[in-house]
């Protein structure tokens, strides 16, 4: 009986040698070619445009062009690519965006040497993997109230290490104004201050490290 054709693997990070781990990982496994690499966004799209790969692993934090960005650009031209995450963060919202980008699967780097190749094969299949642990970590936070656009604005600036009277210069808002965004991201993330909202917001993708 013939044996089907390889599962043809694009990978996209910003990082050469998290790429040369995984083409070290996919050259072992015969039903798995490695066809492409790419190193942001922008080239992602450009080779997959050029491959045509079956699945496509990629990072989400990359410059020119971020990974949401290059889903979204991919999909556009191609409805029925597969796409799995790579990240180093199970942030439940960064999850959230890959998804609603037209994702299949999402896995932290930690992850790889035991659950890529699984993983590839699930989503070439047609199927949506989202490991266990992060599936929880969304479940956890699925009710909790959203922060608004401009409290994240805040946030960011308050991670930058601003003062609230700097946020506010740099937003064109009161200062005041500011103390209440802070109050209402404090208690809409459970937070016990400034930096442990920071914090809270990185791990769960929110705003970016």
């Amino acid at each position: 009986m013939n044996q089907p054709p390889p599962i043809r693997i694009l990978v996209v990070d910003d990082h050469p040698l998290l790429r040369e781990g995984l083409a070290a990982v996919l050259e072992h496994c015969p039903d798995v070619e490695l066809v492409a690499e790419a190193g942001d966004g922008a080239q992602a799209v450009m080779q997959y445009a050029r491959h045509q790969p079956d699945v496509t692993l990629m990072d989400l934090q990359m410059p020119v062009m971020s990974g949401l960005e290059a889903i979204t650009a991919i999909r556009a031209g191609d409805p029925a690519a597969r796409i799995i995450v790579l990240t180093t963060y199970k942030g439940d919202v960064q999850v959230l965006r890959a998804l609603k980008a037209g994702a299949a699967g999402y896995l932290l780097k930690s992850m790889l040497r035991t659950e890529l190749l699984d993983t590839i094969r699930k989503v070439h299949a047609g199927q949506q993997h989202i490991p266990p642990e992060i599936a929880a970590e969304m479940a956890a936070y699925f009710g909790s109230d959203a922060l608004t656009a401009r409290e994240i604005d805040v946030l960011r600036l308050v991670a930058l290490g601003n003062s609230n009277k700097s946020a506010a210069q740099g937003l064109g808002i009161a200062e005041e104004t500011v103390k209440a965004h802070m109050s209402g991201v404090l208690a809409k993330l459970g937070a016990r201050d400034r930096t442990h909202a920071v914090t809270i917001a990185i791990r769960r993708g929110i705003i970016e490290p």
